[in-house]
């Protein structure tokens, strides 16, 4: 027997030994000795198996401990640990999983063996299986038999996954760093097989050396992703800065080129260059300041829009149509407005040093359209130092003319010629109310409105007011209601009055254009735009001069004239029509003619005043004039009379 333990011999041999004894005829209490001496033989034998078979285990996690230790990115790290893990025991599969409290369920990270069901990314759920019973212990829990094992909870998912794979025996090892609980490490074979205290140990061993390795991982990941941030940073930072001083040079370029007297066409040439597109500056009236060849035809309800975005931002903004719009400004007057069509997208052209000027992006190209946006306001000031402050100049000489207690006429007079504003002719006020939108963005219009149409704009409540010249206060009041509407994208409703002359009679018609925008709106009317001759009777109840000679005329003026011009009686035919209650028979007893004499007058009345004279309100407005002007001839015949008994 000790011979055949110094040579490490098989099993057999010490079987063999007790037969052979047996068959040479060897007495009971020889074989009793005999079978005594192998078993404590081959227990010594199994000893130093276990003893190899431990060291071999030992030296396996020691030489897994060093592949630990290298600086591998997570996934690789979890790909090394189930591969030892399987080799470590000599079975057929290991994975790894980790757990997802909020889901209730555990994500397989890594696997190695022969798979086709447990793959990255496979949930398992925590609430069965041997993986469950690990978590709750905190120790290594296994199953010679998994499927046939019924002492504890099972789990159909996982049950159909093992029995895919034809897995018998099964073991789960919790992965814990500290007091933090990552996921679980699983082992498993094809074949049944107990798992010996030794190789809990091993696997428990493996385990928590993996948890460490797997947080220093996750730090380290985490480590690199700040690193790299950093990185990304800095080199933002580095092209920030390069960017910063190329700005810096072009600002330099700019401002030298203005300094050595180089007007707008200059200006545009440099920027055609730097920003690599044509550039077309424009004045605040809309007005071509240079030639630019080759700049394609713009639409201008998008440029108009573009640019009031522009002015109200006060910063470059690309339009609809592809085109920059940059504003011209210095504080708060609006001087012009920059239009670039753009080439194409890529750099512009560089410094003679080789460091690229043009803009690589879109930000690269606002911060530089934006730079020479305020050398084309420095020359446009610079051209026009005098107008610099004209626009305030010219909102207070318009503040003062909307004023009850003005000043003289003469005085004000004066100042307006040496403003260069014209009040000779008739001009209309227009009291504009945007109904949404920045107001903002509603006076940088009336700015541009009043320039493009020699007036004035001012501010008061939330309204904008203008004086513009004209004879019609109700087509002005429309086209401002409609333009501004479309310009801020919200309804403009506008009280109009007018025209005028007399400086001192502005503010008396500013007052009537403000009732008549007050008159609008208590009528349901926002949006709209209306004068006292569109209002009617309305209109003259609200002027503090009434017309009654203009409401007359604009109301029954046709059929007037047409009685004077044909010597015909229409308007008497009306005042009968109205009397009778709108019976044409009636009417003719009254006027002593046939019916169908008074039918053809009122087909005529119709022909002159159209159909809506008919209508209830416009009837109304019809007697109220019949009336005025039966009035009227009433006081000028005792007027006559009167004169005719002094004559006498």
């Amino acid at each position: 027997m000790l011979e055949l333990l110094a040579r490490e011999a098989p099993a057999e041999e010490f079987e063999k030994l007790v037969r052979d004894a047996r068959a040479a005829g060897a007495g009971e209490a020889e074989l009793v000795r005999l079978t005594r001496a192998k078993e404590l033989s081959l227990s010594i034998r199994g000893l130093f198996a276990r003893r190899q078979q431990r060291e071999a285990g030992l030296s396996a996690l020691v030489d897994t401990a060093r592949d630990l230790t290298f600086p591998y990115n997570l996934d690789t790290l979890l790909k090394v640990i189930t591969r030892r893990a399987r080799l470590l025991l000599g079975l057929d599969m290991s994975w790894v999983t980790f757990h997802d409290p909020g889901e209730h369920r555990s994500v397989v990270r890594a696997a190695d063996g022969h798979t086709s069901a447990i793959t990255v990314g496979f949930a398992v759920p925590m609430t069965g299986g041997i993986g469950r019973q690990a978590r709750q212990r905190s120790a290594p829990f296994w199953s010679a038999d998994y499927l046939q094992d019924d002492s504890f909870q099972h789990s159909d998912v996982i049950d159909n996954v093992v029995r895919a794979e034809g897995l018998h025996a099964l073991m789960a090892v919790p992965l814990r760093h500290e007091d933090s609980d990552l996921g679980n490490l699983y082992v498993g074979g094809r074949r049944i097989r107990h798992f010996d205290p030794d190789e809990l140990s091993l696997m428990s061993s493996l385990a928590d050396l993996a948890a460490v390795a797997i947080e220093k991982a996750r730090l380290l990941d985490q480590v690199r992703d700040e690193v790299a941030d950093l990185e990304l940073d800095t080199s933002r930072a580095m092209d920030s800065s390069a960017a910063a001083h190329r700005l810096r040079n072009t600002h330099s370029r700019l401002i030298e080129l203005v300094l050595e007297g180089g007007g707008l066409h200059a200006l545009a040439e440099e920027a055609a260059t730097l920003l690599d597109g044509t550039l077309l500056i424009r004045d605040q009236a809309g007005r071509d300041l240079n030639s630019a060849p080759g700049f394609p035809e713009p639409d201008e309800d998008t440029i108009r829009t573009a640019s009031l975005d522009a002015h109200t931002e006060r910063r470059p903004v690309r339009s609809a149509d592809g085109l920059w719009v940059a504003p011209a400004v210095a504080g708060q007057e609006m001087l012009g407005t920059l239009l670039l069509a753009p080439r194409d997208d890529r750099p512009a052209a560089g410094d003679p040093d080789g460091a690229a000027d043009g803009p690589g992006d879109t930000a690269d190209r606002a911060q530089l359209l934006g730079l020479v946006a305020q050398a084309a306001a420095l020359i446009l000031v610079m051209q026009r130092s005098a107008a610099a402050a004209e626009g305030q100049v010219r909102d207070e000489l318009f503040n003062d003319l909307l004023k009850e207690d003005q000043l003289p006429a003469a005085k004000l007079a004066d100042r307006a010629r040496r403003l260069g504003v014209d009040l000779d002719g008739p001009h209309v006020v227009v009291v504009a109310r945007p109904e949404g939108g920045s107001l903002g963005r509603a006076v940088i219009w009336a700015s541009s409105y009043a320039h493009q149409h020699s007036g004035l704009k001012s501010v008061d409540g939330g309204c904008i007011i203008l004086m513009v010249p004209g004879t019609d206060p109700g087509a002005v009041g429309k086209t401002v209601s409609t333009e501004l509407s479309t310009a801020l994208g919200h309804p403009v409703t506008a009280g109009t009055a007018g025209p005028v002359s007399d400086l001192t009679a502005i503010g008396r018609t500013y007052q009537e254009a403000r009732s008549c925008l007050d008159a609008l709106t208590a009528l349901g009317g926002a949006g709209g735009a209306a004068s006292p001759r569109e209002l009617g009777f309305l209109g003259l109840l609200l002027s503090d001069s009434p017309n009654t000679g203009d409401f007359i005329h604009n109301t029954i003026g046709p059929v007037l004239d047409y009685d004077a011009q044909q010597r015909t009686d229409l308007a008497h035919t009306l005042e009968a029509y109205f009397a009778s209650a709108g019976s044409p028979t009636r009417a003719a007893e009254t006027l002593h003619v046939h019916p169908n004499t008074v039918s053809r007058r009122l087909e005529r009345i119709t022909e002159l005043l159209g159909p809506e004279w008919l209508e209830p309100a416009q009837a109304l407005e019809v007697q109220l004039a019949l009336q005025m002007q039966r009035t009227r001839r009433a006081l000028q015949r005792g007027r006559r009379d009167q004169a005719g008994r002094a004559t006498g």
